[in-house]
């Protein structure tokens, strides 16, 4: 390189460094300034022998984040600095302790952060993007700029990919797609959304992309002719009103065209609404509201608006804090348009998100703000969450991109939750503890079963009971991952209640057989079973799920001789556990079925030959084109590439226990009618272990009754049980299972 070439270069840094400070969102005091020009200088100084895959020098890239930072997301000079620095500890000797030492600890922590994220995406033996992502959240419990800065990274990476191999830009293109837009749009940075959106396109589908994009420009000319033939008429109407106002025009992105091309099977010309239109108005806090409905009403005077696409997000905001007034109407020709109101503070905290939401929030009442709630619920999702990396994230972007509705309590305060939300839902929504003591749920005013779709607008009561326990049928009860990781917590406490039981049980027991329980029979026993853990076995007792006979079975294959029993020694593969901990084993399952999806589905799979998965394996499903379903162990060699590449086709899958799920049996009983039958039927149904009542229908007639109960138990030895048990009520005379 030429000294000309590397003074022109030192020139083109000095002007982009003098533009960050030019377009910062935020006021810059002299003392933010001299902090911003320290972390330029470090920056300049620890990447000046670096160059970028395109041959430009590697400092552009850190300034160019940082230039993000400042105006289009609009954080202050902490996160500039940060941003400025997020490359130097991962890439060169600077450290964190030396960040810290030279600024502050807010600026190493926001270093340390990113560069933390950047080692997961690193790490080799992370398989699966999705466990990338939990990782990634997780530096939401130091601070949320973390984020915000990467998602300006990744956006300024998607912008410079021209120069990389194709395969890496399709990787790093279906990763922005699957990770980085969902959480641009979640922390209300639609615009920011739209372009990551738009250049994933760019790199995984770049013939579709090309196409769209040319016929947009085609169409451009006709487009803006129309856009000014509406406006002209509004401004004329809002000119006369009075109000201080602009209306810009605004293409809809290229993902989204594409996306409404495939939802509704239909051709880029059939696609209506490809712009729409913004009025963006001047008002003080008292009037927003007012202004936002009578322009609302100047300009449905002059187009007729549809009423079923009207969304009010001024009464209601999302939970983004996104506000607007979006109106459709029937405009010349026939065509929908879409309009959006919004005062200049609404506009600002639909570009900004986070910056301006906490800009206009100083000041304001103590109610905690949307993207407040959200943080927390997603903090508690990630510190309590159970589940595997795969199912995490689904229920994340499903929870994510649902559309909210909005159900008022018996008070008449507003809850938001996500479209497809149940009434259990909103129990779990309101408090854990209410959500665990749900016994039913009333929608205006009605009793409904607790998997009532909940619409817009219903007021929701909740009848609780302390007696109230959840049971595994209730995981299909709900969609939000709140109410689903609080459920399976407290279904795995149920379990180890159970085990302990089971354990007292199975003492007593084998006392009969002449047996002590100790460790050693102990992992006899979970061998003789074929069971994985000491908890696994206790439980099965305690729900009755091994019998007496089969104890007898082991009893006599332990006495019969030494051999036996030294072979069921070398066959054992757990380590030996202390007694006084069996109940703190964790209970893992004797798999023996594959299940998908949220909903545990029963579907055809092929397992694949590359990693040949087994029963108990971590495990995934990945949707092919000919074969169906292969399922795929989660450090398959393959997984980072089908995960990469095809996320959308990923599929969560686990082994189950078929003997620990729960089935429904219907019973004819029939008898004499004796006074408080009924009580003592339902008496001994509940007082038997772990059986609850679906239905329940007896009629009595001259003397005889007849009656069928649906009851919901686990296996067929508690079925028995219950059986035998109502044979002994007085007065009944005969009990049958319906087989249908």
């Amino acid at each position: 390189m030429t000294e000309e070439f590397i003074e022109k270069e030192n020139k083109a840094i000095a002007q982009e460094y003098k533009e960050l400070l030019r377009i910062s969102y935020q006021t810059l005091s002299d003392s933010d300034k001299k902090m911003i020009r320290k972390a330029f200088d470090v920056a300049v100084d620890a990447h000046k022998d670096q160059r970028r895959k395109s041959g430009e020098a590697y400092i552009f890239h850190p300034i160019a984040v940082a230039k993000i930072v400042a105006s289009q997301i609009g954080l202050g000079a902490t996160s500039i600095a940060a941003a400025l620095m997020h490359d130097v500890v991962e890439d060169t000797d600077v450290t964190v302790e030396d960040i810290e030492r030279m600024f502050n600890p807010k600026v190493a922590q926001l270093v340390e952060g990113l560069t933390k994220i950047a080692q997961v995406k690193k790490d080799m033996n992370i398989s699966m993007q999705a466990e990338n992502f939990r990782k990634m959240l997780l530096t939401l419990n130091d601070d949320v700029r973390v984020i915000l800065i990467k998602i300006a990274d990744r956006l300024h990476n998607m912008q410079t990919m021209d120069s990389m191999a194709e395969y890496k830009q399709v990787k790093i293109a279906s990763e922005t797609l699957y990770i980085y837009a969902p959480l641009a749009h979640r922390l209300g940075l639609y615009n920011i959304k739209n372009e990551l959106e738009d250049l994933g396109l760019k790199y995984t589908e770049p013939t579709v992309y090309k196409d769209i994009v040319s016929k947009i420009k085609e169409t451009k000319e006709q487009q803006d002719a129309y856009i000014a033939e509406i406006s002209g008429i509004l401004k004329n109407a809002l000119d006369l009103e009075g109000i201080d106002y602009i209306i810009k025009g605004r293409p809809k992105s290229v993902y989204s065209i594409r996306r409404k091309m495939k939802a509704q099977n239909v051709s880029f010309d059939e696609v209506y609404d490809k712009f729409a239109l913004r009025i963006v108005y001047k008002s003080d806090p008292h009037d927003e509201k007012f202004l936002a409905w009578k322009i609302y009403s100047i300009v449905t005077d002059h187009y007729r608006p549809s009423p079923s696409r009207l969304r009010d997000w001024i009464s209601s905001p999302k939970s983004t804090g996104y506000e607007a007034l979006h109106i459709t109407v029937m405009g010349p020709k026939g065509r929908w348009v879409e309009i959006q109101v919004r005062s200049e503070r609404m506009d600002e905290i639909a570009e900004k998100g986070y910056a301006a939401h906490y800009k206009y929030k100083q000041g304001g009442g103590n109610e905690e703000s949307g993207l407040d709630v959200w943080l927390n619920l997603l903090k508690e999702a990630l510190e309590n969450s159970e589940t595997n990396a795969v199912d995490f994230v689904e229920d994340f972007k499903m929870n994510l991109y649902a559309k909210e509705i909005f159900i008022f309590t018996p008070k008449g305060e507003i809850k938001s939750l996500p479209k497809g939300a149940t009434s259990l839902d909103f129990a779990f929504s309101i408090h854990s503890e209410i959500g665990i003591r749900t016994r039913g749920t009333r929608v205006n005013g009605r009793l409904v079963p607790l998997n009532h779709e909940l619409k817009s607008g219903d007021q929701v009561e909740i009848i609780t009971s302390p007696h109230q326990k959840p049971t595994t049928h209730w995981l299909e009860y709900v969609t939000t991952s709140r109410a689903k990781n609080k459920i399976r917590n407290t279904l795995n406490e149920n379990t180890k209640k159970i085990a302990e039981e089971g354990k007292e049980l199975l003492t007593r027991k084998l006392r009969h057989l002449k047996i002590t329980l100790n460790e050693t029979v102990v992992n006899e026993l979970v061998n003789f079973f074929k069971l994985k853990t000491s908890l696994d076995l206790f439980y099965r007792v305690g729900i009755g799920a091994i019998e007496n006979q089969q104890l007898k079975d082991y009893a006599a294959q332990k006495s019969n001789t030494f051999i036996n029993f030294f072979k069921n020694r070398i066959k054992r593969t757990d380590k030996p556990i202390p007694d006084e901990d069996l109940h703190r084993q964790v209970l893992t399952q004797n798999f023996d079925m594959l299940v998908f999806g949220p909903e545990h589905d029963k579907l055809d799979y092929k397992l694949s030959t590359c990693c040949n998965p087994i029963p108990g394996d971590e495990v995934f499903g990945f949707v092919t084109i000919n074969e169906g379903i292969k399922v795929h162990k989660k450090d398959c060699p393959n997984a980072i590439t089908l995960q990469s590449n095809y996320a959308y086709r990923i599929m969560s899958a686990k082994w189950i226990d078929s003997t620990q799920q729960e089935f429904k049996a219907i019973l004819n009983i029939t008898g004499m009618d004796t006074l408080g039958l009924t009580n003592q039927i339902t008496k001994v149904i509940s007082n038997n272990m772990h059986v609850n009542i679906q239905s329940i229908s007896l009629n009595g007639e001259a003397g005889i009754f007849n009656g069928q109960i649906a009851v919901i138990v686990q296996n067929n030895t508690i079925l028995k049980k219950l059986m035998e048990n109502i044979r002994k009520i007085d007065g009944v005379d005969k009990v049958t299972r319906v087989y249908h």
